[in-house]
C-alpha cells in the first residue's frame, strides 16, 4: 500500500533538487581546483553547476536554448550564465558517476549498502529519435538508425543502478553481464551474493565468471539445456535444478521474482525522461544515458 502523503512530499523534494543552488557556496573553491594546473582558458563554471543545469534539461526534456532561458530567469544570482552552445558542450564533457553524480578525484565515495547485496541484470532498447511510427508508414521510410541498449545491475533491495553500460542494438546481453558485475564490483565496500537475470545470460562464460567470483547464480537457464560435460559445472547443477527439480522452487530460493525490479527501473526512466535520448553522436548518448541514470539514483535516494 502507498504512503501517499510520504509520496507527495518526495515528488516536492524533487523539485528542490533540480533548482538547488547549493553548488554556490562552493563555486570558488571548485573552479580553483579545476583551473589548477590547467592550459589555455580557465573554466568559468564549476561541474557541479554544469551537472545540475543537465539534471533541469533531462528532466523536463528541454532543448539547450530554452535550457538557457531558465537558467537567465531562475539563476540572477549567479556570478555570470553559460550560453546554450557553452552548455552544450560542458555537459558532453562532464565525467559523470551514476550513484554519486560527478566523479570524485579522491576514491572516497561510501556505499550505504555494506555487505552483500543481490542484484538484477537486463537491458532494454532506447530510441535515438523521435520521429513518430506513424510518419515512417505514411512516407514508407525505414527508420535504419536502429537504437541503443542499455545493460544495467540493480540493487533489488534499495532499487539503485549501481552499473550502466550502453551499446548499440547488435550487441548481445550475454556479454555484458561480466562488466556490469565488475562495475558493481569496483567498490570495495559492496560484495554481491546473487545475480538475477533471464535465459538472454546463459552462457558458459557467465556461470564460469560467477563460479570464479564465489557468486550465487539467479541465472535462467534455457528451456532445451542438458546437463553436459562440455558446459561448466555450475550450470550443470543450474540445469539440474530448473529442469530435473522443481523450477518454482529454484525461483523461491534464488529470489528470481525480484528480477521484475530491474523492469521497473527502465519503467521509471522511460516514463520520467522519455524514450529516446536527444544527442546523435553516440558518446554524447552515452553521456545522455548516464545523466539520466545518475538523476534516477538521486530521486530513488529522496
Amino acid at each position: 500500500m502507498i504512503n501517499w502523503p510520504s509520496y507527495n512530499r518526495s515528488l516536492v523534494q524533487r523539485g528542490e533538487i533540480l533548482f538547488s543552488y547549493d553548488f554556490l557556496d562552493i563555486w570558488d573553491s571548485e573552479l580553483e581546483r579545476m583551473n589548477k594546473n590547467k592550459k589555455g582558458k580557465p573554466f568559468e563554471f564549476p561541474d557541479s553547476f554544469i551537472l545540475a543545469i543537465g539534471y533541469i534539461r533531462y528532466s523536463f526534456r528541454l532543448p539547450y536554448r530554452q535550457t538557457e532561458g531558465i537558467i537567465n530567469v531562475t539563476g540572477k544570482s549567479l556570478p555570470s550564465k553559460p550560453s546554450y552552445g557553452h552548455i552544450c558542450k560542458r555537459i558532453n564533457r562532464l565525467s559523470v558517476n551514476i550513484s554519486n553524480g560527478l566523479v570524485k578525484k579522491d576514491d572516497d565515495d561510501d556505499d550505504d549498502d555494506d555487505g552483500y547485496i543481490i542484484i538484477a541484470a537486463d537491458s532494454t532498447g532506447i530510441k535515438v529519435t523521435n520521429r513518430g511510427q506513424w510518419m515512417d508508414e505514411k512516407w514508407n521510410v525505414l527508420n535504419r538508425k536502429g537504437y541503443l541498449k542499455i545493460h544495467i545491475a540493480v540493487n533489488i533491495k534499495s532499487k539503485e543502478i549501481l552499473a550502466l553500460e550502453v551499446t548499440d542494438e547488435k550487441v548481445h546481453d550475454s556479454k555484458m553481464l561480466k562488466k556490469l558485475v565488475n562495475h558493481v564490483l569496483d567498490n570495495p565496500n559492496t560484495m554481491i551474493e546473487s545475480v538475477l537475470a533471464d535465459g538472454a545470460h546463459d552462457t558458459n562464460t557467465n556461470f564460469q565468471f560467477l563460479e570464479q567470483k564465489g557468486i550465487t547464480s539467479g541465472i535462467l537457464v534455457r528451456k532445451n539445456s542438458i546437463i553436459s560435460i562440455r558446459n561448466n559445472s555450475l550450470r550443470n547443477r543450474e540445469v539440474r535444478s530448473q529442469t530435473k527439480d522443481d523450477l518454482l522452487k529454484w525461483k523461491k530460493k534464488r529470489r528470481y521474482g525480484y528480477r521484475w525490479i530491474a523492469e521497473t527501473a527502465f519503467s521509471t526512466i522511460k516514463r520520467t525522461f522519455g524514450e529516446y535520448v536527444s544527442a546523435t553522436r553516440f558518446q554524447n548518448m552515452v553521456k545522455e544515458m548516464m545523466i539520466k541514470v545518475s538523476l534516477y539514483n538521486l530521486f530513488r535516494k529522496i
